[in-house]
């Protein structure tokens, strides 16, 4: 195999705003959109890559968007102590070129994603009002919340309360209730005043 062509495979780590939460970040595009596994099954039936880090003891969530791999880690481990194996082993999978995500998966995702839309037919202004939201979420929460290794989706809108899903390094943060708080529900509700209150579920 002729390497010479090949740019090296470049690794660097970056905190999130989750203590338990790691961002891995590489000179290489591993996925254009999000994955997010909690759990090992979803990974197994989706991700070669996640089901191989789900084999790391410390492993407890992975999350792949772009160029980044978010690790969050079982609460019992030390990042100093296991950083440098993740790191090292990131690499070398990327390295060997092994398969990051199946085919399907995001057609999977977004048939499972309509499924878990159902029940929230919007109409008439109501239906106006969640375009709107769902237009500010992506362009000024969205990449905000991906710069920290996490992401966020609209679920829903209803007598004034949006619910939003918190993806990879935003799950079970300690600061994204504060961000939630005070960054993005007071923008929604400055730009949008039919909303009073936003909630968020983990994805």
């Amino acid at each position: 195999m002729d390497t010479a062509t090949k740019s090296p495979v470049m690794l660097y780590t970056e905190q999130t705003p989750n203590p338990e939460t790691l961002k891995f970040v590489t000179n290489r595009m591993l996925y254009k959109g999000t994955a997010d596994f909690r759990e090992e099954d979803l990974a197994k039936e989706w991700s070669p890559l996640a089901t191989a880090l789900f084999e790391l003891p410390y492993v407890k969530g992975v999350y792949i968007c772009n160029n980044f791999v978010t690790l969050t880690k079982e609460f019992n481990y030390k990042w100093e102590t296991v950083m440098l194996q993740a790191k090292e082993f990131i690499k070398k999978y990327i390295e060997d070129a092994k398969p990051i995500l199946n085919d399907g998966f995001a057609e999977a995702m977004e048939k499972l994603s309509a499924e878990n839309d159902v029940g929230y037919q919007y109409s008439g202004e109501e239906a106006e009002i969640v375009k709107k939201i769902k237009e500010l979420i992506e362009t000024y929460v969205k990449p905000a919340v991906e710069m920290d290794g996490g992401n966020i989706e609209f679920k829903s809108f209803d007598k004034g309360i949006v619910t939003v899903i918190l993806q990879g390094a935003c799950s079970g943060c300690p600061s994204s209730t504060v961000t939630l708080k005070s960054g993005i529900e007071g923008m929604l509700k400055r730009m949008v005043p039919e909303v009073t209150e936003v909630v968020s579920e983990m994805g």
